[in-house]
């Protein structure tokens, strides 16, 4: 965006921002422009004098503040259905920091009565609701319904001490006990909610039931009147499911619930459960003051880069939750969540479950033969095992694994689970790429003819109905053994397990602590007692993890055999949060069952030219080139359709052909049509910009330094600190006040965070 040079320029840009946030400039009962104001003790003359009737939100002073007279004109009044005054909106122009302006709007909203103030420059716009907090960096305006539901929501308010926290709620038909950490954590929000606190941060080991706490919160919120539209974000299919299951067993219809999918129709309820993919695509739909709570799942993987936007668009109570170790958290997520650094609001730990018996302990296999821990020398060459099933593989090994697995399996189930009737028990199998799944459910299938091939089951993205298959496992006998890559190591809920295989290195802590939680929770209905981990690969090892002494995230890690060793910073492991690095690195992508290995360009092409081809005759494609939204049943049929056995066109699958981790299939079917949009680099970086810098907790002054900036790292690509010292930014003394503003290294901090989180993104 240029340099704005007036005021007049400031707002056009103001009245195309109003149009995003549904106002209509022109309609006068919506939008009044250049509203003359005088107390109605002077001067009788003036062309615009405040009626009682149009000031109809009740005290117009600030409490301590004296009230003086007031004369003078507000740029815009934004009113509400009834034409009384609900914001009033102060323009600067660009160069100015619309934050200065708080006191020349303040007696102008106090005099109309109006609860709310935006002040903004056509760039930055913040959000004063004067009487209750200070002005904040916000990413829209409010639309007419955001402000009138805030007003209304306040007169029926209650406190949150007065909403019982219950000792008991049904789960499944079963009546679960309130544990005691859930109830503290329950108290430390309503705390922070009475504080005028904006964001939580709450850090839980996997199967301690954030779910479930989230939602009875959630019940509670809206039960005092602290909210009435929520947004549930997560990052991964089972933990939409997971989530939309929980709310809609919990709340019932009394409050209704969905699940928005990339081609659905918004609906209007009280509950929206998103995949951030999607929601990044769909925010600039949502106003910012359109949600009151925003729950974010695996919050720590969530606060980088693109997948901002989807967080920072809404102005609202933000619930991050987390299983993530707090030392394995970036230092932006805590600042995200108004944190100091190493200390979430509320945090309960794997040790602290474990000894009250909320979570179920494990033990390592003994015995096992390391059989690819080292490496393997072949005719004096040595082959890596981090190569293994990548650029070489070994039959035998892969059948060991198998064998040593089952035997142990079924020689210690009883023990693990006396109430297990039939062995060995549930078990989940981390395989390394969709092959290699294949071939050790193969294996598995042989060891037990009698199932006719039922008794262990690859479940990927690419088998047909992958959640039936997850339905079938979790729910029946058999199969008794899921083989999975990806798609069960996070976020995926099965409380039977006594068995977990780990066929594959793990070299993040954070996803083996995330795979080591699919076994803790708990069974009491065929008394588990503990599970198994069969580790192949010596991960336990590299994060010096053993039963007794458990691999929490802290400075612990030894070099192990085949380790690295160590704790890796932590930048290094959660930026990413899609899918392990080297699935991008590669040129080609795994399709079907047996893992066939397609060449990403080879693979577009084929999804293009099939999509042309259906859009002549098919009427689903048909109303997605139409732009109309599709039901949730026709965008599953759709995905059931493309993803055959011809091709195994997936989302999981297009996202690495085209190297978009956040495309949805809808888009993938826009792209192939030559439909899709695609963002200019400006915008891109404009949009990536005004997430950042809302997640940041920043002074007005450095806000708008921050923009300044911006606008030079678009011109060349990313800020370089010499820059500064350079014209045209020396002209303007940029490194002075740089300096002034955030001190010499703090000034190399937030200018490498905006360089990283920026201008790398689309790099």
């Amino acid at each position: 965006m240029s340099a704005q040079t007036t005021e007049a320029d400031a707002r056009i840009l103001i009245d195309d921002l109003l149009k995003e946030a549904l106002w209509d400039p022109a309609d006068k009962s919506q939008v009044l422009t250049e509203v003359y104001i005088q107390s109605a003790d002077q001067d009788l003359s003036a062309e615009f004098k405040v009626e009682e009737s149009q000031s109809g939100y009740g005290e117009k002073e600030i409490p301590g503040k004296i009230k003086k007279s007031v004369s003078g004109r507000a740029d815009y009044v934004l009113q509400d259905s009834q034409g009384r005054p609900l914001a009033v909106i102060e323009a600067k122009k660009n160069a100015i920091n619309p934050y200065v302006a708080k006191q020349q709007a303040l007696p102008y909203a106090q005099e109309l009565g109006a609860p709310f103030i935006f002040l903004t420059n056509g760039e930055l716009i913040y959000f004063w609701d004067y009487r209750n907090d200070d002005a904040r960096i916000v990413a829209s305006f409010y639309s007419r319904r955001d402000m009138e539901r805030i007003v209304e929501s306040r007169k029926n308010r209650k406190p949150m001490a007065t909403i019982e926290i219950p000792e008991y709620y049904i789960r499944q038909g079963e009546t679960r006990a309130l544990r005691p950490y859930q109830k503290e954590a329950m108290r430390a929000l309503d705390h922070a909610v009475e504080l005028g606190k904006k964001r939580f941060l709450i850090e839980l080991p996997t199967g301690t039931g954030k779910t479930d706490l989230t939602t009875l919160y959630i019940k509670r919120l809206i039960e005092a009147g602290w909210a009435e539209r929520v947004l549930f974000l997560v990052d991964r299919e089972q933990l939409a499911k997971q989530a939309i299951e929980a709310i809609q067993d919990l709340l019932g219809s009394q409050y209704g619930s969905y699940w928005l999918k990339p081609g659905m129709a918004r609906q209007e309820k009280q509950i929206t459960v998103c995949l951030l993919q999607t929601m990044i695509n769909r925010c600039q739909e949502y106003t910012s003051g359109y949600f009151d709570v925003v729950v974010m799942d695996e919050s720590h993987r969530s606060i980088y880069g693109a997948w901002q936007a989807s967080l920072t668009r809404f102005d609202a109570l933000h619930i991050g939750l987390t299983a993530t170790p707090a030392n394995y958290i970036d230092r932006n997520t805590y600042e995200f969540y108004h944190c100091k650094a190493g200390q979430p609001d509320f945090s309960y730990s794997i040790q602290e479950a474990f000894d009250a018996g909320f979570l179920s302990r494990y033990k390592f296999a003994t015995g096992i033969t390391e059989v690819i821990a080292e490496g393997v020398d072949v005719d004096e060459e040595h082959y890596e095992p981090a190569k293994f099933e990548r650029e070489w593989t070994n039959e035998k090994t892969n059948r060991i694994m198998m064998e040593e697995f089952d035997r142990l399996a079924w020689e210690s189930y009883k023990e693990l689970a006396p109430g297990q009737k039939t062995g060995p028990g549930k078990a989940v199998v981390f395989a390394i790429t969709k092959h290699h799944a294949t071939r050790l459910t193969q294996y598995l299938n042989e060891l037990h003819p009698e199932h006719k091939g039922n008794y262990a089951v690859v479940i990927t993205s690419d088998v047909s109905d992958p959640d039936a298959l997850i339905r079938q496992f979790k729910k029946e006998t058999y199969p008794m053994v899921a083989v999975s890559v990806g798609m069960l190591d996070t976020g995926f809920d099965c409380r039977e397990i006594l068995h977990l295989v780990m066929c594959r290195r793990v070299m993040s802590p954070i996803l083996y602590q995330q795979m080591r939680g699919r076994g803790t929770r708990l069974a009491p209905h065929i008394q588990k007692k503990k599970f198994v981990i069969y580790d192949f690969f010596n991960n336990h090892k590299r994060w010096n993890d053993t039963d007794t002494d458990v691999f929490t995230g802290g400075s612990k890690g030894i070099t192990a055999p085949g380790g690295s060793g160590g704790k890796p910073e932590p930048k290094e492991l959660i930026e990413l949060g899609v899918d392990d690095e080297w699935l991008e690195a590669v040129s080609y992508i795994e399709v079907g069952p047996e893992g066939e290995r397609i060449d990403k360009k080879e693979y577009q092409t084929h999804w293009e030219k099939m999509v042309r081809e259906m859009s002549e005759e098919d009427p689903v494609i048909e109303k997605v080139k139409t732009g109309t939204p599709l039901s949730e049943q026709e965008e599953e049929n759709l995905a059931r359709r493309l993803n055959s056995p011809r091709h195994y066109f997936n989302e999981e699958n297009l996202r690495k052909a085209y190297k978009n981790p956040v495309g949805s299939l809808v888009d993938f079917i826009k792209a192939a049509l030559g439909l899709l949009k695609i963002k200019s680099r400006d915008e891109k970086l404009e949009e990536l910009f005004r997430a950042w810098l809302v997640s940041k907790s920043l002074a007005p002054d450095q806000a708008q330094y921050l923009s300044l900036l911006k606008n030079r790292g678009i011109a060349t690509g990313k800020v370089q600190l010499d820059d500064l010292f350079k014209p045209p930014l020396s002209i303007l003394n940029a490194a002075g006040i740089g300096i002034e503003l955030f001190g010499e290294k703090g000034l190399q901090e937030i200018v490498e965070d905006l360089n990283n989180h920026v201008f790398s993104i689309t790099a």
